[in-house]
């Protein structure tokens, strides 16, 4: 089972999108929030083989989406990282990526993420929907963007699957104790409605298709190891 986060830190259609995108991978999915029948507290992700962060409303700060995660009274991170750290897996898109580094967020990612439109060689600099170009395993993709991260990572037990033009890391799986981690500065989760909503040639089944990659690196069980190249 997977839990999907849904509440005032997701934006409209996120969690939904996310949701559509794992049930489509074989997942039973559920939504934990303030307002679902799943609620956080003490024993909230017991049972679950997957947490997820999805995005977060556009122009929204990461400090915001924090703090509108920690006014739910059963939320705290310290849940979600035992929860991974004791074997569970996360799953963060754009916004749930970022909320995977530090400053704020949940500390799990080896390393830190990233505002990529204010990287150095951005393809884009402005806050705005686009098909941007990645390497998806050295591949050349296009995927639905929105303002959403790029990550440092270091270490072992870290693979980066997918690169910006620019070099950033666009794509992370790495593990955190017992458990590992995903997360995406791109939308591989977007739906078609998102394309035509932005006037964007629809990719939606490729982002499927590098979404199903990513959970399935994510919930393999030998652990991640191998980089993409830098271009």
């Amino acid at each position: 089972m997977a839990l999907v986060y849904r509440g005032p830190a997701a934006c409209d259609g996120c969690p939904e999108a996310a949701h559509d995108m794992l049930e489509t991978d074989g997942f039973t999915v559920r939504y934990i929030g303030p307002d679902e029948q799943a609620r956080f507290g003490p024993d909230a992700l017991s049972g679950a083989a997957l947490y997820v962060q999805p995005g977060g409303t556009n122009g929204q700060e990461v400090s915001t989406a924090w703090s509108l995660l920690q006014r739910d009274p059963g939320f705290s991170p310290e849940l979600v990282r035992s929860y991974v750290r004791g074997g569970g897996h996360y799953l963060g898109l754009c916004m749930g990526g970022y909320l995977a580094g530090s400053e704020p967020g949940y500390g799990l990612l080896p390393g830190d993420s990233g505002q990529y439109i204010s990287s150095r060689n951005a393809a884009v600099t402005d806050e705005q929907d686009h098909l941007l170009d990645v390497l998806w395993r050295g591949q050349p993709q296009k995927m639905y963007f929105q303002d959403g991260p790029y990550f440092d990572v270091d270490g072992p037990g870290a693979e980066v699957l997918a690169r910006y033009t620019n070099g950033r890391a666009a794509a992370v799986v790495a593990s955190y104790g017992a458990g590992r981690i995903a997360v995406s500065g791109p939308h591989p989760e977007a739906p078609s409605e998102w394309y035509r909503d932005y006037k964007l040639p629809n990719e939606s089944q490729t982002g499927l298709a590098l979404g199903k990659d990513l959970l399935n690196t994510l919930m393999a069980t030998a652990p991640a190891a191998t980089a993409a190249p830098a271009p």
